[in-house]
């Protein structure tokens, strides 16, 4: 009898190891969602839809872009955080929703090294330093001279306290030896809006949305966060090059695929493979380019350390400079 149980047991163990590992074979068979944290129009839903595509392509199955946009990307990150751990929930993940809001909100919420998955590195959108037109420097040489001869003269917008932009400022502060005074805004239209008609005098922005203001004129461009020069603004020096790279890699805006915690290795393996290999699309590459964003993949232990990484030195730079949501 007892042999009997035994044997059921066993069979009934094989049975459902069997069917696991069918399942992940078979994945995946039915549409997968990809939930974006902001709104839709903005820089990250427009990457996630183009890269929304090319998984499609790799996959075989429709990839649903969702918007979920609301406290600073917490809502989104935490419907994927929630999420059933199959695969069938990916989310968009920034610097800010893994590398800041855990900082400036605590991991009470969503904390990414307990809650979700690193799937991996999808693109970096270089960040352009900028000043106004009347501000009295023509390279980063004469710029900062400038700033270092009149401490807290000029200011810089960010589009709000504790964004990537506050927290850059304050690198750059700190790095540079310069006092910029920090302005917040409600978002980085107004900030750039701000910079454009002189309130402020020093900015930073993506070059995706900045390159219209820099060939109109009306923004005069200094130096760029990148891992090389733009092709578009071949003259323009990286920070790296200019002696300074912990702020060019803190200047870089990546993106990445995360998935809920517990998602099967499998499932995460063969979804990184989807994403290198899109990534690697000619057409995908060129439409990247046209937002400014260069393809960066890699694999899935990568990107959880570049995640730890810049949370490391956010942190820094947060406890550094006593940046407080309610500043």
């Amino acid at each position: 009898m007892k042999s009997r149980l035994l044997h059921a047991v066993v069979c009934a163990a094989l049975a459902g190891a069997s069917s696991v590992a069918l399942a992940q074979g078979a994945y995946p068979s039915q549409p997968v969602r990809l939930i974006v944290p902001f709104a839709p129009g903005g820089s990250t839903d427009v990457l996630a839809r183009a890269v929304a595509d090319g998984l499609r392509k790799q996959l075989g199955q429709s990839v649903v872009v969702e918007n979920r946009a609301g406290a600073g990307g917490l809502i989104g990150t935490e419907a994927v955080a929630r999420a059933e751990p199959d695969g069938y929930t990916l989310g968009m993940a920034t610097v800010s929703t893994m590398a800041v809001n855990p900082l400036l909100y605590g991991t009470a919420r969503v904390d990414p090294a307990t809650q979700l998955k690193p799937v991996g590195s999808v693109a970096n959108v270089p960040v352009v330093w900028m000043v106004n037109p009347a501000f009295p420097a023509t390279d980063f040489a004469q710029f900062l001279a400038e700033l270092r001869a009149h401490p807290g003269k000029y200011s810089f917008g960010s589009p709000g306290v504790g964004s990537l932009g506050h927290l850059n400022l304050a690198a750059m502060n700190a790095d540079l030896k310069v006092e910029v005074l920090h302005v917040p805004y409600r978002g980085m239209g107004p900030a750039l809006t701000a910079a454009v008609g002189g309130e402020v005098q020093v900015q930073q922005d993506q070059y995706a949305s900045a390159q219209s203001l820099i060939k109109a004129g009306k923004l005069r461009p200094i130096a760029v966060a990148a891992p090389t020069r733009l092709a578009g603004l071949p003259q323009l020096p990286t920070l790296a090059e200019l002696g300074y790279p912990q702020l060019n890699a803190l200047g870089q805006t990546w993106f990445g695929l995360v998935a809920p915690a517990g998602t099967p290795d499998a499932v995460v393996g063969k979804l990184n493979d989807a994403v290198r290999q899109a990534m690697a699309d000619p057409a995908l590459v060129q439409r990247l380019a046209g937002l400014g964003a260069e393809p960066d993949t890699g694999t899935p232990q990568a990107f959880g350390q570049r995640i730890a990484q810049t949370l490391a030195a956010n942190r820094k730079i947060i406890e550094t400079a006593a940046i407080k949501l309610d500043e």
